[in-house]
């Protein structure tokens, strides 16, 4: 079996949630020096863009998978879905997307959600999940400012998670989960990280990571594709923000960290979910990094070695410090 083409779901059993296999991932260049293959003027790029949304060529789904195997016992499934790569700039030396200016990110946020509509149509698209990789620490393979895309043809478990907790919610108080989270750090204000007309960026009273950001929108809607054109724009604006305060807390090292978007499935009615992203910034000090280890990995229970209020506070100082002016 080895040197064999390998690309399936498997199924696991126990924590009841799909595994992606695909050793296609390894042949991905790894930080080349020297060539960016998203640079323009490249074969998968040309000229003349603001940003692309290019196929990744080393996915972990693609939309005619080979079949997977078969096992006496586990169960598999096709790795049917897409993996896009999303090239927000031509520059290749920027740090951070907060280094772009509010009307690029919203063109890039318009991009993606003009994806959601072209990809939901489809049978397999269940779920669309955009995230976003930044450092070396969080093993990010090219350095050109991206974020990738994968259309998914299950919700993922974590996904799954909120949206048991909320529809569980819902059925016995008949509100939304997530407006009363939003509702309770508003009105404790200390975790609130930057706020604007439509959304508010905090740290939760909850939080896993130590830097960890969730930016909520203020009216109570499912998808990405159900933002108003004002909405839309006053995201660009507090992810500009948020990240810019996030990469900047500490004076000499720029923060490592994944965002990821939480949106309603495409199949399916989930009135009772709320739209929303986590940013989790993972270094507890300049040269110290939280490690998902035993207790987290082996557990299922993360361990915070601070204060959340302490560390929104420091949030909020990095953003006045370094992002209010020009946003």
């Amino acid at each position: 079996m080895a040197g064999k083409p390998l690309m399936e779901l498997r199924w696991d059993p126990i924590l009841r949630e799909w595994v992606l296999i695909s050793n296609i991932r390894r042949l991905r260049p790894w930080q080349p020096s020297g060539f960016c293959p998203f640079c323009p003027g490249n074969p998968e790029t040309g000229y003349g863009w603001r940003a692309l949304i290019l196929e990744n060529r080393y996915p972990m789904l693609m939309e005619s998978p080979p079949d997977p195997s078969t096992h006496w016992f586990y169960s598999t499934a096709k790795s049917v879905g897409r993996c896009y790569v999303v090239v927000e700039t031509p520059e290749h030396g920027i740090d951070d997307i907060s280094d772009l200016p509010v009307d690029q990110i919203e063109y890039v946020l318009r991009m993606i959600i003009n994806k959601v509509r072209e990809e939901s149509g489809r049978d397999y698209a269940h779920y669309f999940l955009w995230f976003r990789n930044k450092g070396r620490e969080i093993g990010v393979s090219l350095t050109h400012p991206h974020s990738q895309i994968y259309v998914l043809p299950f919700i993922p478990s974590r996904v799954e998670r909120e949206i048991g907790s909320a529809k569980e919610y819902f059925d016995s108080k008949g509100r939304c989960l997530f407006c009363d989270v939003l509702n309770a750090e508003v009105r404790d204000g200390i975790r609130v990280i930057y706020s604007n007309e439509h959304w508010v960026s905090f740290m939760p009273f909850y939080s896993h990571w130590p830097f960890e950001i969730h930016i909520y929108s203020r009216r109570h809607v499912q998808l990405v594709t159900d933002l108003s054109n004002d909405e839309v724009h006053s995201l660009a604006q507090i992810l500009k923000v948020s990240l810019c305060g996030l990469t900047h807390v500490f004076s000499s090292k720029s923060m490592p960290y994944i965002l990821v978007m939480h949106q309603a499935p495409l199949k399916g009615s989930y009135p009772f979910y709320h739209l929303h992203i986590e940013i989790y910034g993972i270094l507890r000090e300049e040269d110290k990094m939280k490690y998902a280890a035993g207790m987290e990995m082996g557990g299922g229970n993360f361990t915070y070695d601070a204060v959340p209020e302490e560390n929104a506070q420091r949030l909020r100082d990095s953003v006045l410090r370094s992002c209010i002016k020009g946003t």
